[in-house]
Parts: structure tokens; C-alpha cells; sequence
């Protein structure tokens, strides 16, 4: 996940202003003291929260949880997909407005720093329980799993299914920013735009054609969009928030709306015509809900969003993430993937993984972002 540097933002004099029951009126889109975007941790708390549900359903111990949205674990990932997008354009941008330029090495240093550690530390341990056969593990599992293109492996094992995720980050953390170099700031989102309409032709054909909707092999070019939609909130944000229509979307009512709608097309997406054009419209709606969040930061429900424990959460997700697999195993009879305790040492491994090896990495990634 991608950190916003420090910036101090102001009201601009022509901005519209409304008054929210939650909030006072024009208030900026700021980041904390430390840098980050306000209320994008605690989303991300409710991105990891909906994955652990979906993964714990049915496990031993377990109930099998059907809350009647569709599948809420992928929701989750979806959601990632365009914070992602989202902060890693404002980094991007950010550079290239103070810089003039875009540091791809260093970029991919911080990137690497950040994700490469703890994935691989995941990795080694699938491998060695592999030989161990505690986990059954073909050639090619490993092979997809270390060169981050397990979202083009058919039926992938369980143990390393869910890193089809961070291959699709992975994938465009690798185009994104040399887009931005090759093509510069202004044309490299267009590209993020023709990447937007792309995506539903993708899915188009690998649900007529390919026989391979894209839950099932989640191809780039068939959820880049998501990303995508990501990068383009993070270039007309500002211009956004002086339109008066785009604005009433921020209003309780609308907001309700959208996030119904998501909601809605979620649940119909999988194996039918709405997974080809509902995902745009999903991607969309996560963007607006997204930014409500970050420019009503000081409302009750970024107020809840901020809270230090949903917050750190939010920071542990990347962690959580990685290691839940092997623990949230619903076709294993094990003790260990049995209900509390599997929980209980998927958030043991993921606190064991920041503290030991990710957070130390930290202020080397600082440095490097200076």
C-alpha cells in the first residue's frame, strides 16, 4: 500500500460548499501528521475484516456465512484494488509536481521494501510445509507464487490461491509507474482511462470465450480496471469536489444508495452478464465511497474509521492477508484450521510477520520516500 507524503492543503476559494449533518461545511482533503490519508486504514480494516468472514465460512468450527451480497472475501480484495490505485497515483503525482520527475528505482525500491520481505518469508514457510506434506503443493504453485502471476494459474492450491491479489498489485506496480515515465503524467491517465473501458470487454471474453470468468482466473486485464479506477480518483479528485452534483453523492442518502448498489450487483456477479459490466459499476461506486471517506474524515463515520484499533488493523491487513491461507482452510479437518483458534494464529502470524520483519523495514522506506 502506498503512503501520501506530507502536504498542507487549504479551501480553495471556489470550492462549493455544502453543509453534512455529520460534518462542517468545505472541509479539505488532508493527511495526518505522519502523512497518510485519513480513514483509508480503517477501510482497509473493513476490506481485511470482509476477507477473514469470507475465508472463515465453513472451516471447522464455523458456520457457513452467507450474508446474501455475493462473494464479500473478493468485495474486500476490490476495495484494495482501488485504494491502490488511488495512492499510488497521488505518490506518483506528488513526485512529479515537486520533482518533475518520476524516481522509477526509487519507487520500485520502496515497493519492494514494503511487499517482497513478508511475501516471500510466506512463500518459504508454504514451501517447507510442502516438503514437509503438510501442504499440497504442485511445481507450478511455487513457480506462479514467486514470480507473482499466480492470477494466470488455473486451480491453484488453496495454500497460495489467495496471492492472486498481490500478483495483480504486483503487475501494476511494475506498469504503472513506467507508464508515467514513458508517457508523463497527462497521458499516462488517459491510459488509466482506456484501462477503465477495457475491462469489460476483458471479462466479455474470457466469459464467452475462454470459458474463465474472471473470478475464477482473475487476469489483468480483466480487474486492472479496479486499479485503474483508482488512479483516475486520485487525478480529478480536487476538480471533483467543485461540482455540485458530484458533490450531493457525498449526502447520507446517496451514499446509502451507492453502497446498496454495490452491494446488489455484488451479490449477481458471479458466472453472469452483470460480472462483464457491473464490476465497472462496483469500481465506481467503491471510488465515491472511498473519497467520501478521506474528505469527511471528521464526520462520525470517519471518527469510527480513525479509531487507533480499527486504524492498525487497517496496517496489519497487508500481513493479515498473507498468512490468513493457511489457517482459514475450510477443506481441511486439522485442529489448527479449526474455529477460534485458526483466527487466533492467522492474527498471531500476521503480528508476528509486521513487528519482526515489515516494520523494521519501515524507516528504510522512509529514507527512501525522502
Amino acid at each position: 500500500m502506498g503512503v501520501i507524503p506530507h502536504s498542507t492543503s487549504v479551501v480553495e476559494p471556489n470550492r462549493v460548499e455544502f453543509a453534512y449533518p455529520e460534518a462542517p461545511a468545505s472541509s479539505p482533503v488532508v493527511s495526518d501528521s505522519s502523512g497518510h490519508m485519513r480513514s483509508l486504514d480503517g477501510l482497509r480494516a473493513i476490506s481485511i475484516a470482509l476477507v477473514l468472514l469470507g475465508h472463515l465460512s465453513a472451516t471447522r468450527g464455523f458456520v457457513r456465512l452467507d450474508l446474501k451480497i455475493g462473494d464479500y472475501a473478493h468485495l474486500g480484495v476490490v476495495v484494495f484494488f482501488v485504494i491502490s490505485g488511488f495512492l499510488i497515483t497521488r505518490l506518483l503525482l506528488s513526485e512529479h509536481a515537486e520533482r518533475g520527475r518520476i524516481s522509477v528505482r526509487r519507487f520500485y525500491a520502496r515497493r519492494s521494501l514494503r511487499l517482497f520481505p513478508a511475501s516471500f518469508a510466506f512463500i518459504a514457510c508454504v514451501a517447507l510445509l510442502g516438503l514437509a506434506g503438510i501442504a499440497h503443493l504442485r511445481s507450478q504453485d511455487l513457480w506462479h507464487a514467486v514470480t507473482y502471476t499466480v492470477n494466470y494459474l488455473p486451480h491453484p492450491a488453496w495454500e497460495i490461491g489467495h496471492l492472486w491479489s498481490l500478483s495483480v498489485e504486483e503487475q501494476f506496480y511494475l506498469l504503472w509507474p513506467f507508464a508515467f515515465v514513458v508517457l508523463g503524467p497527462r497521458r499516462a491517465i488517459w491510459l488509466a482511462a482506456g484501462v477503465v473501458l477495457l475491462g469489460p470487454i476483458a471479462r466479455s471474453v474470457g466469459l464467452l470465450w475462454l470459458k474463465a470468468p474472471y473470478r475464477d482466473l482473475e487476469m489483468f486485464p480483466m480487474v486492472a480496471d479496479s486499479l485503474a479506477t483508482g488512479c483516475l480518483l486520485a487525478k480529478f479528485s480536487g476538480e471533483l469536489q467543485q461540482r455540485q452534483w458530484y458533490m450531493q453523492l457525498f449526502r447520507p442518502a446517496w451514499s446509502l444508495g451507492l453502497l446498496a448498489l454495490i452491494l446488489l450487483l455484488n451479490r449477481f456477479m458471479t458466472y453472469t452478464v452483470v460480472a462483464v459490466f457491473g464490476a465497472s459499476i462496483v469500481n465506481l461506486g467503491i471510488a465515491i465511497l472511498i473519497h467520501r471517506s478521506v474528505y469527511l474524515s471528521h464526520g462520525w463515520i470517519g471518527r469510527i474509521l480513525n479509531l487507533r484499533p480499527v486504524a492498525f488493523v487497517g496496517v496489519l491487513s497487508y500481513s493479515i492477508y498473507l498468512w490468513q491461507q493457511l489457517f482459514l482452510n475450510r477443506h481441511s479437518t486439522a485442529w489448527i484450521n479449526a474455529f477460534p483458534q485458526n483466527l487466533l494464529f492467522a492474527i498471531a502470524a500476521a503480528l508476528s510477520s509486521y513487528f519482526l520483519l515489515e516494520k523494521p523495514l519501515l524507516n528504510l522506506r522512509r529514507r527512501l520516500r525522502g
